[in-house]
C-alpha cells in the first residue's frame, strides 16, 4: 500500500486518524502504525474509532444488495467469469 498524502481543507493540512484493529486503538496519522493493521484514512477521531462497526454495516448491506441481484437472476460475480 502506498504512502498517502495529507489532505487539504483550503489550503490547511486537515488531521487524519487510522484504527488500528490490533491494538483496538485511534492513530493520528503522524504516529501511525505501521503495518497492515491499520483502517483508515478517517477524518475525524470519532469515525476511525466507529471503523468497525462502520465496516460490518457496510458489509450487511453489500451482502443485502447481492442476495437481491442473485434473486433477481442477475446472477453473481463470480458467474460472469470477471472475477
Amino acid at each position: 500500500m502506498g504512502r498517502r498524502r495529507p489532505r487539504h481543507e483550503r489550503g490547511i493540512t486537515a488531521m487524519v486518524f487510522w484504527y488500528n484493529i490490533e491494538s483496538g486503538e485511534v492513530e493520528a496519522d503522524e504516529v501511525k502504525s505501521k503495518g497492515e493493521n491499520l483502517m483508515g484514512p478517517y477524518d475525524t477521531e470519532a469515525e476511525a474509532r466507529d471503523a468497525l462497526a462502520t465496516a460490518a454495516e457496510k458489509t450487511e448491506k453489500w451482502d443485502e444488495e447481492d442476495k437481491a441481484w442473485e434473486e433477481k437472476g442477475w446472477g453473481s460475480a463470480a458467474d460472469d467469469g470477471s472475477c
